[in-house]
């Protein structure tokens, strides 16, 4: 509909009091200047790559880009909303069966999605893990981890051999963890077509029928439960609530 070669000038001024990119020309000049900061990121680094740069490169001033991102910041949290919006999407139209094959299934469903910007995931290495505002546990990013939580949590509670509720979270959870896990070590995969990915997915698909029969079990329910509530605690910042223990008639 619109073509990134748009931009706002003196030619194309902002309507007074319109905010930036609601028109034609500032959606476009937001998609432009967009796509060419990822770019960027892709090719320099996040640290290395800066926005007087993007700008730049589209030229257009440094002052038209802060209206559209006013910190580079404000790029990766689209980005983040962008991939968890379609992960979300097709999350929903996972297959009925039981929760083993719905977890494969949304975690072959997340490397989907996350192929085609590999690159500049790979690159945001660093932001993901490490960065206390941008990275995959910071407060800012909470709609996109929420998102992507859902899929795991939905995948295990609608499944066909869900546990009870109590367990069937903290599997979720637990899962959702693991997806994450996978996730890092395929963006760090430096194997032919990260083929030791493929090898690592098998070798997990190969292991979660023999998961989901020792979850039958109370021990492996409550092993499942403190592991995602040390989970909870650790990246979340959220202490497991403790019931006081109630004090009988003194004697």
């Amino acid at each position: 509909m619109f073509t990134e070669n748009v931009k706002l000038t003196e030619e194309h001024p902002r309507g007074r009091g319109r905010p930036p990119g609601r028109t034609s020309q500032g959606q476009a000049a937001q998609l432009g200047l967009y796509k060419t900061a990822i770019s960027l990121i892709s090719e320099r680094g996040y640290e290395a790559a800066t926005l007087r740069d993007v700008a730049k490169r589209e030229g257009v001033s440094v002052g038209l880009l802060y209206r559209y991102f006013p910190s580079k910041s404000a790029v990766v949290l689209r980005l983040y909303d962008e991939l968890s919006a379609d992960y979300a999407g097709r999350g929903m139209e996972l297959k009925a069966g039981r929760w083993r094959e719905r977890f494969s299934l949304a975690l072959n469903t997340s490397l989907q999605v996350l192929a085609p910007h590999r690159r500049v995931l790979a690159a945001l290495v660093p932001v993901l893990v490490g960065d206390a505002n941008e990275g995959l546990f910071a407060p800012p990013t909470a709609f996109s981890r929420q998102r992507v939580q859902k899929v795991f949590q939905d995948a295990v509670m609608y499944s066909t051999d869900a546990p009870r509720r109590e367990v069937a979270e903290a599997l979720a959870g637990v899962l959702y963890l693991i997806h994450l896990a996978i996730i890092l070590f395929w963006l760090l995969d430096q194997s032919p077509r990260q083929r030791a990915t493929t090898g690592l997915l098998e070798l997990i698909k190969a292991i979660l029928p023999a998961a989901a029969l020792t979850l039958r079990f109370p021990r492996a329910q409550k092993l499942v439960i403190a592991g995602n509530k040390l989970f909870q605690e650790a990246f979340l910042g959220e202490r497991p609530v403790s019931t006081p223990k109630k004090s009988g008639p003194e004697d």
